[in-house]
């Protein structure tokens, strides 16, 4: 028991460092944000790490400007990523595993990763398997077939150490299978994005000092977060950035640590803020969720930090874009 309590201590120790960077104080005010608020979009949102512990986590679906909808892990975890299907049932991952729920919170498949390891992305392909990323020693790509249970691709990925725990928690965040069948890796730790073929062959690379997500864009580009860099950017082909917003570039609004990005239909692009290092008296000033144009004009901004509180941002997906998340419609 004793040796158990100590390993759970050595985790939240290392979660806390590894999200703990020098505290910053946010603007002292801000400017009036554009949009909407809450009635901007109907959306799903989840955040890591809320209110700077591990336990009673929550998850909300906005809709007509009001929270219709909450879940709350009832276990010791972080959301990193959150995604409803078509069908409206929920596919998430929570630090330890990754679960899927219907909306009235009843559980329909659940993975439980390995004794150390830790889980940030799950990724719905159609309706029957999802695409895990599992972090440890050795972390791995995971395909699992949610029916049957059975584990139908399972690949080692790059580390900065095959022995170190203290580093699997900051190895990935968000991976993804794109639509062409290859893996989209977000190297967190390596700094660096690699796409790979069925069989595991590199593809591509590019240097990204620690991508936290990188997302296949329908033109061909991929997207790119950059965490505590603070950079959103579109890279082409040829490793070129063809476009970039960086931590000030943002009028009134500063980016701390850059998460989950995605591209919607008509070409904004959306970013999720993380709070990352404000003092918690300064959080209500960050800006948590921003839309932008092509010509990085804001269009909407949310800062909800109370009724009600959403806490930080880590995952968000607007429920008004067209497609089914799990054929891959949504670029996320």
């Amino acid at each position: 028991m004793m040796k158990y309590k100590s390993a759970i201590l050595t985790l939240f120790l290392n979660v806390f460092i590894a999200h703990k960077v020098v505290a910053q104080s946010a603007p002292d005010s801000l400017p009036a944000l554009p949009g909407s608020g809450l009635n901007q979009h109907p959306f799903l949102y989840a955040g890591e790490w809320q209110d700077h512990k591990m336990t009673d986590q929550n998850m909300y679906i906005v809709k007509n400007g009001k929270v219709v909808w909450t879940f709350v892990m009832g276990t010791y975890g972080e959301y990193g990523d959150a995604t409803m299907l078509s069908n409206g049932n929920i596919l998430f991952s929570r630090l330890s595993g990754a679960t899927e729920i219907t909306q009235s919170k009843k559980v329909v498949w659940n993975y439980e990763a390995p004794y150390g390891a830790q889980i940030h992305t799950a990724q719905p392909i159609g309706l029957d398997r999802v695409f895990i990323c599992q972090n440890g020693l050795p972390a791995k790509a995971l395909i699992i077939n949610i029916k049957t249970g059975k584990v139908e691709m399972e690949h080692v990925l790059p580390t900065k150490s095959i022995t170190d725990s203290n580093t699997i928690h900051g190895q990935f965040r968000h991976i993804r299978y794109t639509n062409a069948g290859t893996y989209l890796i977000a190297n967190l730790g390596l700094g660096k994005v690699v796409e790979y073929d069925k069989d595991w062959k590199e593809l591509w690379s590019v240097d990204a000092p620690s991508a936290w997500a990188a997302v296949r864009l329908k033109n061909g580009n991929t997207l790119i977060s950059g965490n505590q860099h603070g950079y959103v950017r579109e890279v082409n082909p040829k490793g070129e950035i063809v476009w970039e917003i960086n931590k000030n570039d943002l009028p009134g609004i500063t980016l701390y640590t850059v998460q989950e990005v995605s591209r919607l239909a008509n070409g904004n692009t959306v970013i999720c803020n993380w709070y990352g290092g404000v003092k918690k008296a300064d959080w209500k000033k960050v800006v948590q969720v921003i839309e932008v144009t092509p010509d990085k004009k804001v269009v909407w901004a949310l800062r909800q930090w109370a009724d009600p509180n959403l806490g930080p941002a880590s995952s968000i997906q607007l429920l008004d874009e067209p497609g089914k998340a799990e054929n891959g419609d949504i670029q996320r």
